[in-house]
């Protein structure tokens, strides 16, 4: 919301500076987001009024002016604005004038000066000179009967502030100018100055008959007939000004008048061609295949949630939000309607964004308008279009057919001074009330007194007590509200050694060289069904947007779109992970305090490569990311536990090289390469590698056990076998770990062979054997017999040989 502080304290004048004022609006609830002067400063520029325009003898381009600016004799004064003619109103900076420069430190000063040939005695202004704005396409004109000689900074109010407030949503009564100036009223105690609404007599008999068929989207609707206005009659300065000021483009004389009222009153308003209306006006909810143009050129299809405004045409304007072109009031319109409704905010919400566009009208139904102000708002608006472009008034027609019900709110003294934690008095809490304009009535007495409270019409957030105890607290003051330090019992609390953190997690992912990301809990339904193979995931009911509309179950269409995002920017290697919650259909899940029924909502940890797999360096020769170093990082995310790697299929991963990762025999996620099929989907060159785990075993650690350290030398031995092709290398250290020897420390594979001296559909695997005692130093007899044994249970299970 942004307004000129002239403007405001037009209603309400505290005795306090620009900034008290700010500083008081926020500290109240209000927060100021911006508080900025309306032009930079400069001085010496006057209203001139240029007498003559004479061609520079020395320059096609260049005019010679002769321009009165109160100083006595005309001045000369060369001009080469496209613009100037005899007879105009202009700013005028006279000899010793300083005008912002390019730097703020640095005004510019206008001297006498020789252009030309010809001396010139002033400058003649641009807004841009001005640094009013970035127009300098020709001077800026003033206003006939502007004074010439007065000071161009008072004439044209240029010592005003532009306000900008950032509201939150539940406080829609100060998107106006009204509102606010009610906040500053309560607040300073100083005179509110409403805008009149006196009613303006009907002069003529004219209506139009008006309905509602639809009372749960509008309850009210006030309209009058104004006939022989003149639209092209100009908006007057002052108010083109106060709109300008606060954001909004001078349109003609007619909407702007509307767009006035909604910003002084907060009442929206609709003005329409009375001849392009064709029959009566009813308000209801769309019907499938109706379509209508808007204001702004769009065509849109409405359905039985969208609520419009139609006649015997069909429908003309989507209530609350936008007007129709086929019924606008142009430079040619005599006669109009002007519509002052109260639509109920469910029935506006989301459909702007359901047509991608916004207006101001729908800011302000969707969050809730004064129903009780559309009379005042038509007779405001009433008295200013005949004030500027004349006309005759028919009667004021106002239908209402449901109102939003005020239930009184109840507040206990007690319970407002214990969670404001300063006793407020009672008679301060009434005061404070009658200044909000909150009617009440006091019931009880001492720590028992009650205050039932009846919200006003205006003020949509007053909903339970604890509304009316931040009324009392903001306007009490929270700056007199002393700060004290909590008081609570200083417990030590041991941290689990048995558990680790999420935040120990990201550190260690990310010293093994990954990025955190974070991404939306919403997904593409396409997504779903690509990573997840989920064709029914759960959907969002008002979605911020088509490619949000379900709530993810797997990380991986994220991280896909990450690496993807980060290729596109020239980046060759990619290494991000993401720690978030998925959202998946489980009937099991029952209500509770931090579970919904039927949604199973765990936390996740994926992480994706792409890429070489290492930076490029002299002492690494180049290759590309595989399995085994997206493994690598798993294992080493996983210690000191061990985890099995099956080989099994999953919708996202390449059916060859994907394996689910099991933990102490329970299923904790996967590992593998990208599908080939989404790496051409999602445009990549090549398919980056994955792991997705559930982040609770991940968690979860053992204890250190002591284990006695050897004083004696280990034992190495090289074994080769040669094995059949289709023998897993996970199956045969299961055996050997069922016939290891307590002196077999370490049994691991170190090189996998196929080729020449090992046949077809064969492979030879090298395990490397480490041994030793605790006890004392093993012979080479004992080590050959504890590889022999380890040897012969694959001999006899696999067939398995020795290599020579």
């Amino acid at each position: 919301m942004q307004f000129s502080e002239r403007w405001l304290r037009s209603l309400v004048n505290p005795p306090l500076g620009t900034d008290d004022l700010v500083h008081l609006l926020t500290m109240s609830g209000l927060e100021v987001e911006t508080c900025v002067p309306v032009a930079p400063p400069f001085s010496g520029v006057v209203i001139g009024h240029v007498v003559e325009v004479a061609k520079h003898p020395g320059a096609d381009r260049l005019s010679l002016c002769r321009v009165e600016a109160g100083t006595g004799a005309a001045l000369s004064i060369v001009c080469g604005a496209p613009n100037v003619v005899a007879g105009m109103k202009v700013p005028c900076a006279l000899v010793g004038a300083r005008l912002p420069g390019a730097e703020p430190d640095k005004p510019f000063e206008i001297k006498r000066a020789k252009v030309r040939g010809v001396e010139s005695e002033g400058m003649l202004c641009s807004e841009r000179e001005l640094g009013l704005s970035e127009d300098h396409s020709g001077l800026l004109a003033l206003a006939a009967d502007a004074p010439v000689g007065r000071d161009f900074r008072d004439y044209y109010a240029l010592d005003d502030k532009l306000i900008t407030i950032k509201l939150t949503p539940n406080r829609a009564d100060c998107l106006s100018l009204l509102g606010v100036a009610r906040e500053v009223a309560a607040l300073t105690r100083a005179k509110l100055d409403p805008p009149a609404a006196t009613p303006v007599p009907a002069v003529i008999d004219a209506t139009i008959p008006v309905s509602i068929s639809d009372p749960l989207g509008c309850g009210r609707f006030t309209g009058r007939v104004i006939r022989g206005v003149d639209a092209q009659a100009p908006t007057p300065g002052w108010m083109r000004q106060r709109l300008e000021r606060a954001g909004q483009r001078s349109i003609s004389a007619l909407v702007d008048v509307t767009n006035y009222v909604m910003l002084e009153l907060g009442r929206p308003l609709h003005v329409y061609d009375l001849d392009k209306l064709r029959g009566g006006i009813d308000v209801r909810f769309g019907r499938k295949g109706e379509q209508l143009t808007l204001l702004n050129e769009q065509m849109v299809e409405v359905d039985h949630t969208v609520l419009c405004i139609t006649d015997d045409s069909g429908p003309i304007g989507l209530a609350g939000v936008m007007g129709g072109e086929s019924t606008k009031a142009d430079s040619a319109t005599r006669d109009v309607f002007l519509e002052s409704a109260f639509f109920f905010p469910d029935a506006i919400a989301g459909r702007t964004r359901r047509y991608n566009f916004s207006s101001d009208a729908a800011y302000r139904f969707e969050r809730g308008v004064d129903f009780d102000n559309n009379v005042a708002g038509i007779e405001r608006a009433t008295r200013l279009i005949l004030d500027i472009c004349g006309g005759q008034p028919g009667p004021v027609v106002d239908t209402m057919e449901r109102l939003p019900e005020r239930n009184p709110v109840m507040m206990r003294v007690a319970r407002a001074h214990k969670v404001i934690g300063v006793a407020v008095p009672a008679d301060e809490i009434a005061d404070i009330f009658h200044r909000l304009g909150l009617a009440f009535a006091r019931e009880g007495t001492g720590a028992n007194e009650i205050f039932v409270v009846t919200p006003p019409s205006f003020r949509f957030d007053i909903e339970i007590e604890e509304d009316l105890i931040e009324e009392v607290a903001r306007v009490h003051g929270f700056e007199r509200i002393p700060a004290h330090p909590p008081v609570a019992p200083a417990v030590m609390r041991s941290e689990p050694e048995r558990q680790r953190s999420l935040h120990a997690v990201r550190h260690q992912l990310a010293s093994s060289g990954y990025q955190e990301v974070i991404n939306y809990s919403f997904t593409d339904a396409a997504w779903e069904a690509d990573f997840a193979g989920n064709p029914n995931p759960i959907r969002l009911l008002n979605p911020i947007a088509s490619q949000l509309a379900v709530m993810r179950s797997t990380l991986i269409g994220s991280l896909v779109a990450n690496v993807a995002y980060n290729l596109n920017r020239k980046l060759s290697r990619v290494r991000v992970f993401e720690i978030g919650r998925t959202f998946a259909r489980d009937p099991d899940v029952q209500d509770g305090n931090l579970d919904v029924a039927g949604v199973r909502q765990g936390i996740r940890i994926g992480a994706m490569a792409y890429g070489p797999a290492f930076e490029e360096q002299w002492g690494e020769s180049a290759r590309a990311v595989d399995f085994f170093d997206i493994k690598g990082d798993l294992e080493a995310l996983l210690e000191p536990r061990r985890a099995r790697f099956q080989p099994a299929t999953h919708p996202a991963l390449h059916p060859g090289r994907a394996a689910r990762v099991v933990l102490e025999g329970e299923s904790i996620g996967w590992v593998g390469e990208l599908h080939p099929r989404w790496q051409q989907k999602y445009e990549l060159p090549a398919a980056p590698v994955l792991f997705e785990l559930d982040a609770a075993p991940l968690m979860q650690r053992p204890l250190p056990e002591y284990t006695e350290v050897s004083k004696f030398p280990p034992v190495i031995r090289d074994v080769a076998l040669v094995v059949p092709e289709s023998a897993p290398v996970q199956a045969l250290l299961d055996e050997f770990e069922h016939v290891r020897s307590a002196a077999v420390r370490e049994i691991r594979l170190f090189d996998i062979y196929r080729g020449k001296g090992v046949g077809l559909g064969q492979k030879s695997l090298a395990f490397r054997v480490v041994m030793q005692d605790t006890a004392k130093t093993l012979t080479d007899a004992e080590a050959d017999a504890a590889v022999a044994r380890l040897t012969e249970i694959l001999v006899s299970k696999y067939g398995a040989k020795l290599r020579a």
